[in-house]
């Protein structure tokens, strides 16, 4: 059923919605409007997740095919209220990975809130030259560092705690459609 479901998303969802993006995209820069830009974006937004979700679904029910259990890989991000939840719900396995064998190997949490946010701002780096040893890649992962550093401080996150839940998702997903951007 997983491998049904991912092949789904990926042929009907991802493929479709990223022949419309590649469009616009692809428009020159005088025909670009706002209306087009806002549709790109929302489109491009759903094929990368659809795209990585998709691939991912195909792979556990491949593996249940073999007797072999995955967890899930995504976990509905697109609902986050901030970076932190995003990376919670996005790809599941690589933020694991790198929490578990990078970010804990630094100290984790149990070193001084300076060195944590220095340790995250070095896991998204690297995690950024896993992606691409190219700039937009090393870009991406300090952009993804630099606000899970700043969600971690008292006031930035009094501040997005006393926001309406509504501009909580909205700045979650406008971060993460930056981010999906650049990558």
């Amino acid at each position: 059923m997983e491998f049904t479901i991912g092949l789904s998303k990926k042929m009907l969802i991802a493929n479709t919605v990223g022949a419309v993006a590649d469009v616009i995209f692809n428009l020159p820069l005088e025909k670009l409007d706002t209306s087009h830009a806002w549709l790109g974006l929302m489109t491009y937004t759903l094929q990368i997740y659809c795209d990585f979700s998709g691939y991912s679904d195909m792979a556990i029910g491949l593996a249940h095919i073999f007797g072999v259990q995955f967890p899930q890989n995504f976990n509905y991000p697109y609902v986050s209220r901030s970076i932190r939840e995003f990376w919670r719900r996005w790809h599941i396995s690589l933020s694991s990975w790198f929490r578990d064998y990078l970010y804990i190997s630094l100290g984790g949490n149990r070193v001084s809130e300076r060195r944590v946010r220095l340790n995250l701002l070095t896991v998204f780096f690297l995690c950024g030259l896993w992606h691409g040893a190219s700039w937009n890649f090393i870009i991406w992962g300090l952009f993804h560092g630099i606000f899970l550093a700043l969600e971690r401080t008292i006031i930035f996150t009094s501040i997005l705690n006393k926001i309406p839940r509504v501009f909580q998702h909205i700045y979650a997903l406008s971060n993460a459609n930056r981010i999906t951007i650049i990558s």
